[in-house]
Parts: structure tokens; sequence; C-alpha cells
């Protein structure tokens, strides 16, 4: 589910400027190495839970313990949720007493991607709330059997929420490419940034 414009300017400029306190370290953002030995490009941050290739721990990857999980970014998820079910929450997987525990923060420079991948590190399938800040990007919504077609392209502005749950909650999603220029000069934002909140089950 797609909102656009769910955030307003003021909530963005709040939110942007949270992300940097959590980027600070100890427990900052860093660049994840992948398995293979290949660096992510985007950098992130753990709120809550620190994920890695693939599963979640309570310390970062500098050894800090992990930043708490923001209480206001449980209720700005939840209401998420809520709104972009609206009447139909009830038959979404999760979504009715919805918990979110972890959030992950990740920032784009130009430049940056993220290939198609399903978010199966959780152990729940309760529904996943992302937000935009900054640049606008293209999104790339797939499947949930493969990373091949069909899937559907979507423009992300900063301020959109998109809501992914139910039959689409495992689906393989990625980000092809940022717009470099594309963000308002007030939010002081060089990239993109995106937050995903989560519940994890754990």
């Amino acid at each position: 589910m797609l909102v656009p414009g769910w955030l307003d300017a003021d909530a963005q400029l709040r939110l942007v400027a949270a992300c940097r306190d959590w980027a600070r370290p100890p427990a900052g953002m860093h660049t994840v190495r992948m398995p293979n030995g290949a660096m992510m490009s985007v950098r992130t941050v753990g709120l809550g839970w620190d994920w890695y290739p693939y599963g979640y721990r309570r310390v970062a990857a500098d050894g800090a313990p992990v930043k708490a999980f923001p209480p206001e970014l449980a209720r700005l998820a939840r209401s998420a949720v809520a709104e972009a079910y609206g009447g139909s929450v009830g038959d979404i997987a999760g979504a009715v007493g919805y918990e979110p525990d972890v959030a992950i923060v990740n920032h784009y420079p130009h430049g940056a991607k993220m290939g198609l991948h399903q978010d199966r590190d959780e152990r729940a399938d309760a529904p996943v709330v992302s937000l935009s800040l900054g640049d606008s990007c293209l999104f790339r919504l797939g499947n949930t059997e493969t990373r091949t077609r069909p899937w559907t392209d979507l423009e992300l502005r900063s301020g959109d929420l998109l809501v992914f749950g139910g039959p689409t909650r495992f689906a393989y999603h990625g980000v092809v490419r940022t717009r470099p220029g594309t963000a308002d000069p007030a939010l002081g934002l060089t990239g993109r940034l995106n937050i995903t909140v989560r519940q994890s089950g754990l």
C-alpha cells in the first residue's frame, strides 16, 4: 500500500534530525559486508536490533550495544499500518496488534542501490513500514517466488509511506536507482534516507 506524501514537511525534518542522531557512534551508521565479501552501497544503522546478513543481534558492528528502538517510531509505524489498510486491517496478518521493535535506517548516497531481496530475517509475518526521505528513487516490488518478473516499479518521493504485508509481505523488492538532486533543499539532506520499521518476532 503506497500513501504518497504521508509525512508533511515538519515530520520529515524531525525524522531527518533523528536519523542524524541515530547515525552517530557508538553503534552508528556503517557499511555492511555481505558474505561474498562485497560491501553494500548503502550505509545503515539499526535501532532495537542490529541487522547483519542474515539475522539480528543486540551488538552493533563496532561492538557497542545497539541503540534502543524509539517509542515515537513505534507510534508512527502503528499509525502507518492503520492508515494504509483502513477498514481491511483485520485481513492483514500481524496488522492488528502490530508491535514493531526494530528499525533499519539506510542512507543512499548518489549512485547507491539495493538488489532485489526478501525480508525474511524476522520471525513474524507482520507488515513492514517504509518511510522515504530526501531524493526520490525507483523502487521495484516483485513477486514472492523469484527475483524475475512480474514486478511493479514505483517512484518513491520524500514523505511517501509504503507498507507491505499480507500477500506481499515476502515479496522481493529493491531500489533500482535514486534520483540525485530531487530532495527539497530545506531538508539539508544529500541522497536518500529510508526508514523501515518491522516486528522482529524475537
